[in-house]
């Protein structure tokens, strides 16, 4: 059984139409929706020439939040790992006993 769902967005008065699995569907739409309403906050806020710098703009604040989502991501698997190996290291001393 096919999968695969054709869908059309609109993100900043466009159209575009994707192939994505049906699993896919709501979080895509809503992140289009998303993307629109950031775009639309910025085109109040800030000053800009065309609908690319707008563009630039979401690309970078999108960028950047999943950015720090890596490092904190890193940070907490090193985390993990370190009280992984403290409790291993416990858990050895007992078992010596």
């Amino acid at each position: 059984m096919k999968t695969d769902l054709n869908i059309k967005v609109d993100i900043g008065g466009r159209p575009y139409t994707l192939t994505i699995s049906r699993a896919e569907e709501e979080t895509v739409r809503k992140a289009a929706e998303r993307v629109n309403k950031t775009i639309e906050k910025y085109s109040k806020e800030f000053e800009y020439k065309d609908m690319q710098d707008l563009y630039a703009m979401v690309s970078l604040q999108y960028a950047s939040g999943l950015m720090h989502i890596e490092r904190e991501k890193s940070f907490k698997d090193k985390e993990m790992k370190d009280k992984l190996i403290e409790v291993d290291e416990l858990l050895s001393k007992q078992l010596k006993l």
